[in-house]
Formats: structure tokens, C-alpha cells, sequence
């Protein structure tokens, strides 16, 4: 079995009216519980806002001289919001999962194999 990413991607600005995200947190309650029954589910969790994070670059001119700057590294109109850690027999089994993970929560989920 292959370890998957699903990252999910939710766009900047504002969170969407408590209904709306109601019924998405139940089809992804459905989704997590239908991943653990079928023994895929590894892990997952969603993350704070872009305005939490911290990036750590390496600075080109001095080795080992890293630069601290906060919020996310890239400019984006979408964030990282939240990811799930899969195991699945093969690419197809993980793009099935990340297509449901991709209707639950309406945003786009991007599957990626672990490498190793």
C-alpha cells in the first residue's frame, strides 16, 4: 500500500455562513468515517488561516543564514486549508477518495503519492 496526500484547497477570503460549512463538515464526517471503514484513513486535519504561518527561506547568498517571514511563502487566491493522509493499493484508489473528498467539500483536492 501507497501512502496519498490529499491536500485540500480553499480559497482567500471570507469563511462561508455556518450553514453552508454545517453541511459540509457532515459530508466530510461521512467521507473521514467511510475512509476508516474501508481501513485508508491514516490522519487529518485542517489548518489555522494563512495569516498563522511562518515561512523559513534560505538565504541564497549566506549558507546556512535562513530568512523568518510570516505568513504563507507563496501569493496565492487559494491556501492550504486542511489535508488527509491515505493508504491506498494505487493512484486510481487515491483519486477516488480524493474525488469524494473533492465533492464533500466543494474545494479542490490535490492527490499526491508519499515518496519512498
Amino acid at each position: 500500500m501507497t501512502q496519498y496526500l490529499l491536500s485540500v484547497y480553499q480559497p482567500d477570503g471570507p469563511i462561508p455562513e455556518p450553514d453552508v460549512l454545517a453541511a459540509i463538515g457532515a459530508d466530510l464526517d461521512a467521507l473521514n468515517t467511510d475512509m476508516r471503514s474501508a481501513g485508508v484513513w491514516v490522519f487529518s486535519n485542517g489548518l489555522l488561516p494563512p495569516t498563522s504561518a511562518t515561512t523559513l527561506r534560505p538565504s541564497p547568498e549566506s549558507r546556512g543564514d535562513v530568512l523568518i517571514t510570516d505568513g504563507p511563502f507563496a501569493e496565492g487566491k487559494e491556501h492550504l486549508g486542511g489535508f488527509t493522509v491515505i493508504e491506498a493499493a494505487d493512484l486510481d484508489e487515491a483519486l477516488e477518495w480524493g474525488r469524494r473528498m473533492a465533492t464533500a467539500t466543494t474545494l479542490p483536492i490535490e492527490v499526491r503519492p508519499f515518496a519512498g
